[in-house]
């Protein structure tokens, strides 16, 4: 029965989601297991160059799967011919992944799934099943979407998010990143056996309100901002996505740079650690050394100005030092 009185809770928010069409989950990696299920899917060939929670849902899942290698223009080398049940996940990393070029995997390889959990605004191509993340571009604690062809046929709870958001809420008030930092990585590690779920009507409602618009263009005036100062040092070619999620500024001696900028409040992260342990030459370089620099929505020009003058900085102080 309805209650009626009693305090308020949130309110319901302008509702415009930019995926309103798609099937939404609780976070990316359940997102893939919903292909997974859905398409009956028996193998999956997965990058070393990737977080391991794609790994660990599938071995929660019972999926087989699967390591291959990139190349330096961070596309698959595969050469094997996919059999029935086997696909091939495709990551865009840095949204660097035109359409043309999905395609053209696709056409490739025939059964693909991407990875679109670093390129949020692109849109999802037909015929191509596709999973996104929501926390990775915006101050929600989880979400996720899928696009597919297929209906998966099983009673799938709704999710719960209001314990997680402590982290999320606690960085709005404006208390620094240090001080929830725990509570960031115990709801990150919550994530490994989080089965999965529908979207919460939580992570709804706030995914609702975001002025998308805004943010895209503020994303991709702060990638503009970095890569007209740093392009010329970067040792990889990039070009701007739409809304990107980071800029991947490529520098030998990563590791030391990202201890250095963290010293001035400055934090980049590096985004899979396991690769560092895996024996994969490339792969482990670009894990070390690729900086996502920060250019999300809560920076300004202002603020990527001194995200570089303390890059030059650095370089400076290294070649003087050589």
């Amino acid at each position: 029965m309805k209650e009626i009185g009693g305090y308020f809770g949130l309110e319901e928010l302008k509702n415009n989601e930019y995926y309103s069409d798609l099937i939404a989950v609780n976070n990316a990696r359940n997102a893939l297991v919903y292909v997974l299920k859905a398409k009956q899917i028996k193998k999956l060939y997965i990058p070393y160059f990737l977080c391991d929670s794609v790994e660990g849902a599938c071995k929660r899942e019972g999926f087989l799967f699967e390591y291959y290698h990139i190349d330096k223009s961070l596309l698959p080398i595969f050469d094997k011919e996919l059999i029935e049940g086997e696909y091939l996940y495709v990551v865009n990393y840095f949204g660097q992944l035109s359409e043309d070029k999905i395609r053209e995997l696709k056409n490739r390889y025939g059964r693909i799934i991407l990875d679109n959990v670093q390129a949020f605004f692109q849109r999802p191509l037909k015929g191509i099943d596709t999973v996104y993340s929501c926390r990775k571009f915006f101050g929600v604690a989880d979400g996720g979407y899928v696009s597919t062809d297929v209906t998966l046929n099983e009673k799938i709870p709704l999710d719960v998010s209001m314990d997680r958001m402590k982290h999320t809420l606690g960085r709005y008030e404006g208390k620094s990143a240090g001080e929830y930092y725990s509570d960031f990585k115990a709801n990150d590690a919550s994530f490994k056996e989080l089965e999965l779920r529908y979207m919460s009507r939580l992570t709804h409602n706030i995914m609702g309100a975001v002025d998308y618009d805004s943010v895209c263009k503020k994303r991709e005036e702060n990638f503009l901002t970095l890569h007209s100062a740093l392009g010329g040092i970067n040792k990889i070619d990039v070009k701007t996505p739409i809304g990107p999620y980071a800029y991947p500024l490529y520098l030998e001696n990563g590791m030391e740079i990202k201890r250095e900028l963290a010293k001035k409040g400055i934090f980049v992260p590096t985004l899979w650690p396991n690769v560092l342990d895996m024996n994969c030459t490339l792969e482990k370089d670009y894990a070390e050394n690729i900086l996502p620099l920060p250019v999300d929505q809560r920076y300004d020009k202002e603020d990527m100005e001194r995200v570089i003058n303390e890059l030059i900085k650095y370089i400076k102080t290294e070649n003087k030092g050589a």
